[in-house]
């Protein structure tokens, strides 16, 4: 037992009968501490998580823990500011299990790539396995450890081999490491276009230099801009947090009773969503969507575009029930419904709604012909709905032949991809961001922030964050930092001349017929966007893709060339995608206390051998899945859907830019989109000046987005994929963002984070498992005998009345 003094927020001066009491009063801070006497072993919100002392709770003024509100909340309520920085990093375990690890992640990320639905290898699970191995590993090998079982001399080498336990540090060094490599090159996305529709198969040589090229050159980005992407206190990075407690579950405090239970917990969920996947996945497929509404009516083909949604491209999923972890959580991306913040989800949900709307009124009323195709679909059409043949407008070098075209005619997309890509245009000019549930930055409330917005809103708080240097920021967990050298910015910029080099080098090499000048105007749209989406996922965990945005400027600059394209988008809008990763990783760093240093080195080099291995993967599946892989609904292991979007894309913007996007033509309007996302701010950040007191700057609130924001931004968001997921993952928001947050903060602060981390985790490793054991991952699959919940194949899983 203990008396410790724990601090609670009073927004109003106590009462004199509390300051008598057995408590304090610090008038400056507004806190009072009142003096506990505490079981620290068995405490509910001290002392349970840390070996370093017992951890302050923050009490509001109703007795009761208060909820995790604020950025300040995330970074000291939540994550420990101890450090040892004794602790070794590069030893052969790390090195070891980090290579490894990434070889792992980087083939089953490209495994996920071809999967009906968009997931990706989840962090969580990259954490849990290393862990598992690394523990293995300190039995294992010989060492001076007490828990090596062949104990050996105390010197350098068996240091390096075996020095004892596995500690925090090494344990995040590999995790990031192979979590770099987890998600699919974009360089893949091409590779597998040219060999789909072009026929053209790649050159190793080439293709490995342009993966790497494209990996590393928007590290150079993100570490220049670190300074306001990853030290300060508001980069919150909600995403990775999951990340940051499990590794304070698995490390910190293990000799303590309530850190004991907080272990169990997560393995036992761990292990219960593994064996429970093997239902959804593989022995009863329609859990994947349950509808009572295609259950009642399964011949109407209304109810199955509404109602369905089990496989890709079936159908809008509403009010279907998936209890599949794999498609309802996060599926290892940025978007969870147990982290991402409540308004953000909200604002994607409620942009879902009219999405629903609209891709129906759309339909009914045969908007541009959309009755011709498919619901929902990412190829082209002719008028009459057969698919649009691209080789036949195409030269042999693959540009534009306005003669072949004046005889095929200009291709048809389905209202739903055309919607969608209005809605991506729309959202990099005036994208709805709820900042304000962690953001302590001036005016960070719920407001249209993309480009615009970051101009007129956040533009002078980066600026005096840049302006005032290392010295000005005051978070806590950067001071800790500063104990370690820093990498410097000449090594970030290094990296980014010699990739800039290799990139255009390999563009010619690859005859993409991509000027010089086109990849460096690529790359300076890079520049101007990573602190745009930098600070959108380091404050809500989310941010707009401009990939529809850098293929129309693409389309533009080098008209006529759907390849060049290709590459134009490669290098303007991966440089972003990988400079976010890079900042989301060194906050990891920064919340772990890694030396910067070797997040540096991981990274890197899980960057490179993770691109070189989607590579190999990449050709083995085509040439194993091509004709499933050019299908619209593929199966429900096996599909190309992304691989078509992006090939879609390149016709499009890349060969027929001008005559299908021209002003008075069927899709004219489609550029004009970007002008209303970018002038749609401005009028309320002028208000916003003129009457301060009125609110304008709250004025994307879940009512008022309708107007704009993610309402109209996610107007695609259901154009592909398997929709099933989507009502149970916003019930899920509720509950846990809501209703464990404010009613249930402790439980929150304690275990929330650390069920996603186990449900993610999990789910992994089962997909993994299941791949090569039964999916055909390995060579041949296995399937489920047919039966009431697996339908036959050909059949909709969730019994509504097949459509494509």
């Amino acid at each position: 037992m203990a008396t410790v003094e724990t601090p609670s927020l009073v927004k109003n001066e106590p009462s004199d009968e509390k300051r008598a009491s057995n408590s304090s009063f610090d008038d400056e801070k507004g806190v009072m501490f009142i003096s506990q006497t505490i079981d620290l072993e068995n405490a509910e919100g001290v002392g349970e998580v840390f070996a370093d002392g017992p951890r302050l709770i923050d009490l509001g003024a109703d007795g009761h823990e208060r909820p995790i509100v604020t950025d300040e909340d995330y970074a000291t309520r939540l994550v420990s500011l101890d450090d040892d920085p004794t602790l070794r990093v590069f030893t052969f375990r790390m090195w070891f299990l980090g290579l490894s690890l990434t070889c792992f992640s980087a083939v089953l990320g490209q495994i996920f790539y071809f999967r009906p639905q968009t997931i990706y290898v989840s962090q969580l699970f990259i954490q849990t396995l290393g862990f598992l191995m690394g523990r293995a590993m300190e039995c294992l090998i010989p060492g001076p450890s007490e828990h090596a079982l062949i104990r050996t001399s105390d010197n350098w080498f068996w240091r390096f081999m075996n020095h004892g336990r596995l500690n925090l540090k090494e344990h995040a060094a590999m995790t990031i490491m192979a979590s770099t490599a987890s998600n699919s090159a974009l360089a893949i996305s091409i590779f597998a276009s040219q060999e789909l529709y072009y026929y053209v198969e790649t050159n190793v040589a080439v293709g490995i230099f342009t993966i790497i090229s494209s990996q590393l050159i928007g590290y150079g980005m993100a570490g220049i801009m670190r300074i306001f992407l990853v030290y300060p206190t508001w980069a919150v990075y909600p995403q990775v947090m999951p990340t940051v407690q499990l590794f304070e579950a698995l490390h910190r405090g293990e000799g303590m009773m309530a850190q004991s239970k907080r272990k169990k917990f997560f393995w036992y969920i761990f292990i219960g969503i593994f064996v429970w996947e093997w239902f959804p996945e593989y022995i009863a497929p329609t859990l994947t969507g349950i509808s009572i509404f295609c259950l009642a009516d399964q011949k109407s083909p209304w109810v199955s575009r509404i109602f369905g949604g089990a496989l890709n491209n079936e159908g809008l999923g509403a009010f279907s029930l998936c209890f599949d972890w794999a498609y309802v959580g996060s599926g290892g991306g940025s978007i969870g419904s147990l982290f991402t913040p409540l308004a953000t989800q909200l604002s994607l949900y409620a942009g879902c709604a009219v999405c629903m709307i609209s891709f129906c009124l759309c339909y009914q009323m045969n908007t541009w012909n959309t009755q011709n195709f498919p619901f929902l679909t990412q190829l082209l059409y002719y008028e009459n709905g057969t698919e649009y043949d691209q080789l036949s407008i195409l030269n042999p070098d693959f540009t534009l032949n306005y003669d072949k075209l004046a005889v095929q005619g200009l291709p048809w997309y389905a209202a739903s991809h055309l919607l969608y890509k209005v809605s991506r245009t729309i959202y990099i000019g005036g994208e709805p961001l709820c900042v304000s549930t962690l953001s302590s930055a001036p005016d960070a409330m719920l407001q249209p922030a993309a480009l615009t917005h970051f101009l007129v809103w956040h533009g002078k708080t980066v600026w005096n964050t840049i302006r005032g240097g290392r010295d000005g920021i005051d978070d806590p967990h950067f001071k800790k930092m500063k104990v370690y050298p820093e990498v410097s910015n000449w090594w970030y910029l290094g990296i980014f001349v010699v990739c800039f080099g290799v990139a255009v080098g390999t563009t010619y090499g690859a005859k993409s017929q991509l000027p010089a000048w086109a990849t460096i105007i690529a790359l300076i749209f890079g520049w101007m966007f990573v602190p745009i989406i930098g600070t959108l996922y380091a404050t809500v965990g989310y941010g707009p893709s401009i990939e529809n945005v850098i293929q129309m400027l693409g389309g533009a600059l080098v008209p006529g060339k759907p390849v060049a394209n290709m590459y134009f988008t490669m290098y303007g809008y991966q440089s972003v995608v990988q400079a976010c990763g890079l900042t989301s990783d060194l906050k990891i760093g920064q919340y772990t206390k890694l030396p910067p240093r070797a997040t540096f080195t991981v990274q890197c080099a899980g960057s490179v051998v993770g691109g070189l291995l989607n590579f190999v993967i990449m050709k083995s599946i085509i040439a194993s899945h091509a004709d499933v892989l050019r299908e619209v609904q593929g199966t429900n292991i096996w599909n190309g859907h992304q691989v078509q979007i992006f090939n879609t894309a390149a016709i499009a913007w890349g060969a027929l830019g001008k005559p299908l996007y021209a002003t008075g033509t069927r899709y004219g309007f489609v550029p004009y989109m970007l002008l209303v996302g970018l002038l749609f701010p401005i009028p309320f950040w002028l208000l916003h000046k003129r009457y301060p007191k009125v609110g304008f700057n709250l004025v994307f609130t879940p009512i008022l987005t309708v107007t704009d924001g993610h309402l109209l931004a996610e107007l695609g968001y259901l154009s592909q994929g398997i929709n099933s997921s989507v009502f149970t993952s916003f019930l899920l928001a509720i509950f846990s963002q809501y209703y464990l947050r404010k009613y249930r903060a402790t439980w929150f602060r304690k275990y929330n984070f650390l069920l996603s981390a186990a449900l993610d985790g999990g789910t992994s490793v089962m997909i993994f498992v299941f791949t090569f054991a039964v999916a055909g991952g390995s060579g041949k699959a296995h399937p489920f005998p047919t039966w009431a919940l697996n339908p036959a194949s050909g059949s909709n899983l969730d019994y509504c009345k097949e459509l494509n």
